[in-house]
């Protein structure tokens, strides 16, 4: 990324290094194959598990997508907060791109690593613990998952049967 966004780079006329758009593309590239593979997993477990039912209903492929997503709704909140704390966690691409400037691209984790580095303990760890006090609210958000999952599944099976048409769902 920054060889790319770097002035003799190919986006170089765009003049984007050291800024916070380099540091939200750098960070899109970063997660954006953690939340595509994850993404895809739940929508195909779901689809096998669900394949032989909408099968017997002869639905069309959007009524069909529709359904997986609705009933994956909890799971893909899961892999957003997980593709939402690979990029808060992210440091190294954030340095390089963004250059950790000041009341610029300076961000909560980039500014910890700063002040370890220049000594000042006290005001890195005091960053730390903020940043341990947000990350179970990200985190606690995905916990609810797995019993929203189980109560949705149950309540989608018993929604669309063998002799349902489904139009009733949407």
């Amino acid at each position: 990324v920054y060889l790319h966004l770097s002035n003799s780079g190919p986006l170089g006329f765009l003049q984007l290094l050291y800024t916070p758009t380099a540091m939200i593309i750098a960070q899109t590239i970063l997660i954006t194959p953690i939340i595509a593979a994850l993404s895809r997993q739940v929508l195909e477990d779901l689809h096998a598990e669900y394949d032989e039912q909408f099968r017997s209903m002869s639905l069309k492929k959007s009524a069909i997508m529709q359904a997986l997503i609705w009933d994956g709704r909890y799971a893909l909140l899961t892999v957003a907060l997980a593709g939402f704390g690979r990029a808060i966690a992210e440091v190294g691409a954030v340095i390089i791109v963004g250059g950790n400037i000041a009341h610029l691209t300076r961000i909560m984790t980039t500014a910890i690593a700063l002040e370890t580095s220049k000594g000042n303990l006290p005001l890195a760890v005091a960053l730390g613990i903020v940043l341990l006090i947000i990350i179970p609210g990200d985190r606690t958000a995905g916990g609810l998952d797995k019993s929203m999952q189980q109560s949705q599944k149950k309540a989608l099976t018993s929604t669309i049967g063998p002799h349902d048409d489904g139009e009733g769902l949407w």
